[in-house]
């Protein structure tokens, strides 16, 4: 990869066979950054930019984020290829390669969005690469992609490379460019009935100047935004060829199993390696300071050696703790519910609590590696390239510029393969390190994967609400544990004063972020206890919150359409009720209107879940869809019956047998809407997921009267009051 300094200005650079090449550039174009590859470089076919044009027409762009099944690379694409005014037909669209050319420093712009002064965009644009290639950050995650990524980066990229091959077109047919037009990879103009495709054009456009300041596109001139265009990487996926990072296969490749001290912070005292040496085809045991691990010529001779051992391990102080002992320290921490003034006159007080959490991604974690005199390689799923490179280097103690890593697709992630979470990479080189220089794919068993993950962090929060004589919150105190400072009270509600206190509780369980992170407890919290103060004024749900959105015109757009669609206030039967939520997190606002049934054994079913959102544009409607379908079926899991309960100072659950899902028969009919607004763009991956266990919550006190403030639902009797 060729690399890029701050002295480097932008310019096309053309490829064998004509075509060019746009996307990293210096400080006058950082979001459409370029590089050339020069001719004793990368050979043909070597993509090192964000977008080349091939002379056959056909278009590569790369995109610095990984796919987890959430469609990032499509979308990214599309907001590329649109302002392009390319073919999607003639389109391909890949991950870009985690080397520092393509650290993301577009992040910041999910904070400062469009407040960053024109003049200056490009010079904090590249700033923010700096910081990025400096700490190694090419991450994917937060709902960042498209709001940060796509429309401040690959946004530009696209309206810069249409606008030079306009320039091409005018020059050789010697007519003002403003008499052009692209569409769909061709220029035509009209006048002279004259026209040229892009790869016709592509190498006389790589010799022009790169505009600094390309004009994007309004909404009105959208031709492949807002459209359900298909997907790139179904059809690999529906017919198997798709390849995740547990599907490499090297040649002369060995594989690992792996056991890891079952109290997070114990480390390997002892093992005897003779009963696993014993059996066909293994090749070593590892030991590591916290695991042990099989090499064998299969994963499944590999886990049977395994599964013979006796490691002993410490449990680093921990073996007496346990979730009871956990929560007993949440609720020392954060004392009495918190005070209200004296002169109040309705005071509203409660208590929830939610548990830890597991990511379980459908894909169990794995690490490919190969360690050698040269280096490491390592072919994986992760979220961040550069910073697992960095993990691996360390774990070797070898520079970073000597490990290579290949991202694969992710088979799920919601959190779990985010920086500062590949023990998995770090484990897995270490042990290809003992076998050098033969490659290891060391796998993690599903019971690995749930009992070593970094979790959702269990929490408690109280909260109490003095109301006025008409049932308006006056104030609203909390106290809780856990993360979410920013998340406690971050409401769109008008209410007359807030206050929240955050309470530390230490204790051994690796905390990581969980999809939809703090939002996903503190949305219950909140939303839950926004419902029991409209019981205290005797008010129905939604008209209370309506009456308090009146400075919030998005959200009470976004309230107003959900309640009109899920048909709120209609009669239902015996047993049944809906509950409505609101929450605001990622830049978007969804409101979720669950239409449950409990039956007279106090038996759940969720029947209906109507969503509403606003993300301000969509980039594809068919994806947006499906993001918040998944979000809400993930929010389900965890509010109907998932928890990771403490043992021991272990983790007790190990399977899904005992952290079940949601299957199809527990799936409810689920109906998505879009409220477009001229707000800033806003994440999709996870902000479906904080209303919906607050709206089955309030669905339940509906239906039976009875009030849930614990995750699971199962924790709580649901029989009518």
């Amino acid at each position: 990869m060729n690399k890029w300094t701050r002295r480097t200005f932008i310019g096309a650079g053309t490829i064998a066979g004509g075509g060019f090449l746009l996307g990293v550039a210096g400080f006058a174009l950082a979001p459409a950054r370029h590089a050339v590859v020069e001719p004793a470089g990368p050979g043909p076919g070597q993509l090192t930019t964000w977008i080349r044009i091939n002379a056959d027409g056909r278009i590569t762009i790369l995109v610095p984020h990984c796919d987890m099944g959430q469609g990032t690379l499509s979308a990214l694409g599309m907001m590329a290829a649109d302002e392009l005014d390319a073919d999607w037909a003639q389109v391909e669209v890949i991950e870009a390669p985690g080397v520092d050319t393509y650290a993301n420093g577009y992040l910041a712009r999910t904070i400062t969005g469009d407040h960053v002064p024109a003049v200056m965009a490009r010079g904090f644009d590249y700033g923010m690469y700096k910081v990025a290639d400096w700490i190694g950050l090419m991450v994917t995650g937060g709902s960042t992609a498209v709001r940060s990524t796509g429309e401040f980066g690959m946004r530009v990229a696209g309206a810069a490379a249409r606008q030079m091959l306009v320039d091409a077109a005018a020059q050789q047919w010697g007519v003002p460019a403003r008499e052009c037009q692209a569409s769909q990879s061709v220029v035509r103009h009209a006048a002279s009935g004259r026209q040229a495709t892009y790869g016709q054009l592509a190498e006389a456009a790589s010799h022009l100047k790169v505009p600094t300041s390309p004009t994007l596109k309004g909404p009105d001139a959208f031709s492949l935004r807002r459209t359900s265009a298909p997907r790139l990487d179904i059809a690999s996926k529906v017919n198997g060829r798709a390849t995740y990072g547990i599907d490499v296969s090297l040649p002369d490749m060995l594989y690992a199993a792996i056991d890891i001290a079952p109290v997070q912070g114990g480390t390997l005292q002892s093992v005897d390696p003779a009963p696993a040496m014993a059996l066909r085809g293994v090749k070593k045991v590892v030991s590591l300071p916290n695991a042990v691990a099989v090499v064998a010529d299969s994963y499944w001779r590999a886990r049977q050696a395994l599964a013979a051992l006796q490691p002993v391990y410490t449990d680093a102080g921990h073996g007496q703790v346990s979730s009871a002992s956990i929560f007993a320290a949440f609720d020392a921490a954060i004392g009495p519910l918190p005070e209200m003034p004296a002169d109040a006159t309705r005071v509203v007080r409660a208590e929830y609590r939610v548990p830890f959490l597991a990511h379980a991604s459908m894909e169990p974690l794995s690490c490919t590696a190969q360690v050698d005199d040269t280096g490491a390689r390592i072919w994986a799923g992760v979220q961040d390239p550069l910073n697992a490179r960095t993990v691996a280097a360390k774990a070797l103690g070898i520079d970073r510029e000597r490990v290579q890593l290949t991202n694969h697709l992710l088979g799920g992630s919601f959190g779990r393969r985010l920086p500062y979470t590949f023990d998995y990479i770090e484990l897995g080189v270490q042990v290809a390190q003992q076998m050098s220089p033969t490659p290891v794919k060391t796998i993690w068993s599903r019971e690995t994967d749930m009992q070593h993950d970094y979790y959702r962090p269990a929490a408690l929060s109280r909260h109490a609400a003095s109301l006025d004589a008409s049932g308006r919150p006056l104030i609203v105190r909390v106290a809780f544990t856990g993360d979410g400072d920013g998340e406690a009270l971050a409401m769109p509600y008008a209410i007359g004063k807030t206050e929240s206190t955050q309470k530390e509780s230490a204790h051994h369980v690796r905390l990581g972020a969980w999809r939809s992170v703090a939002s996903s407890q503190h949305g219950f919290f909140k939303e839950s206890f926004i419902d029991e103060l409209a019981h205290e004024a005797k008010a129905d749900p939604c008209d209370y919150r309506r009456g308090l959105l009146s400075t919030s015109p998005r959200a009470l757009a976004v309230l107003e359409r959900a309640a009109t669609l899920a048909g709120w206030g209609t009669p239902l039967p015996e047993g049944e009720g809906r509950g409505i939520a609101l929450c605001d997190s990622f830049g978007s606002i969804v409101a979720e209107v669950a239409h449950v049934r409990v039956d007279a054994a106090g038996v759940l079913r969720v029947l209906a879940v109507d969503a509403v959102v606003d993300c301000g544009d969509v980039i594809s409607p068919d994806g947006a869809t499906a993001q918040v379908e998944g979000g809400i079926l993930f929010g389900l899991s965890a509010a109907l019956m998932s928890a990771i309960t403490i043992e021991e100072g272990r983790v007790a659950q190990r399977n899904f047998r005992d952290y079940p899902m949601p299957r199809i028969k527990d799936t409810p009919r689920i109906r998505v809407e879009f409220v477009r607004s001229d707000a800033p763009l806003g994440g999709l991956g996870e902000p479906a997921v904080p209303p919906i266990a607050p709206a089955v919550a309030n669905a339940i006190f509906a239906a039976t009267g009875v009030r849930v403030r614990a995750l699971p639902f199962t924790q709580t009797p649901l029989r009518k009051a």
